[in-house]
């Protein structure tokens, strides 16, 4: 099983977006997804269309003992099922901080469910506390969304800087797989600039001893298009709401890149 956290400190960035819709397209494709909640507002779950008070125990459960991980996941589409996150998750770091080990509770909940799943997905909080610890702890990959803004620099920095400690202290595996430039407009010379920033540094970064050495740009930019901020609202991802548009074809075409390392386009990708 591929397991993979989608993290960004920043709230705002296309995280859950990409997770929902990464997830749902693969699973498209007869590939048995789980996707993890490890965010307190409970986004992910709400986007597929689960309720934040339907969540039972849930991520909560399973971070502070309660429940195990194959008891609370739920089938949500075909081949796609939700740890789901409801409020009490906010709870969880404080109760976690005094356990030993607490930073690795997740990963060793997933070690009961690893042959049951091809890929795993964590949507992290947009924080780099105990649950994006967790989630850290658990995966062997990562993909970092950033919007193509001088300030998503910054913000980077730090965020690999973390990876680096979770590398190093816990997970010797952990790597970034790729950096996913989200809402991306080529007519903005802005977007043009960033992303050529980044490109230099992950290419400055090759043969270094370092999470991201072998970490790429993805070649898939997802454009900014309003039915992927109108889909959550109706609980559905971008293939249910409006397969044709823009959004769809995009993550369309990033779920075919992580899967087999080539994107192509899908049909009707002329959508708005």
């Amino acid at each position: 099983m591929r397991r993979i956290a989608v993290l960004n400190q920043k709230g705002g960035v296309g995280k859950t977006t990409t997770t929902v819709n990464v997830a749902a397209a693969l699973a498209r494709k007869n590939l048995r997804v789980l996707a993890v909640d490890l965010d307190p507002q409970a986004h992910l779950s709400i986007h597929l269309g689960w309720q934040a008070e339907q969540a039972d125990s849930g991520a909560y459960g399973v971070l502070t003992g309660s429940a195990e991980l194959g008891s609370v996941i739920r089938l949500v589409r075909p081949n796609l099922w939700l740890l789901p996150a409801g409020i009490d998750l906010v709870g969880a770091e404080t109760e976690l901080v005094n356990e030993v080990g607490r930073e690795t509770v997740l990963s060793r909940a997933i070690e009961s469910i690893d042959e049951q799943f091809d890929y795993l997905f964590v949507d992290c909080p947009p924080s780099l506390g105990l649950l994006s610890l967790n989630a850290l702890a658990a995966v062997r990959e990562v993909i970092i969304p950033i919007q193509p803004h001088f300030l998503a620099l910054q913000g980077l920095s730090r965020l690999l800087g973390t990876i680096a400690v979770v590398n190093g202290r816990i997970n010797p595996g952990l790597r970034v797989s790729f950096i996913l430039m989200c809402m991306f407009d080529s007519r903005i010379s802005l977007a043009g600039e960033v992303k050529a920033d980044i490109e230099k540094f992950l290419q400055s970064c090759r043969g270094q001893n370092c999470p991201w050495s072998g970490a790429r740009l993805a070649p898939v930019q997802i454009r900014g298009n309003i039915k992927l901020a109108e889909a959550p609202s109706y609980g559905k991802t971008i293939f249910e709401y409006e397969p044709s548009c823009n959004g769809a074809c995009d993550y369309q075409a990033l779920a075919e890149y992580l899967h087999t390392g080539a994107a192509a386009d899908s049909p009707g990708c002329q959508g708005e």
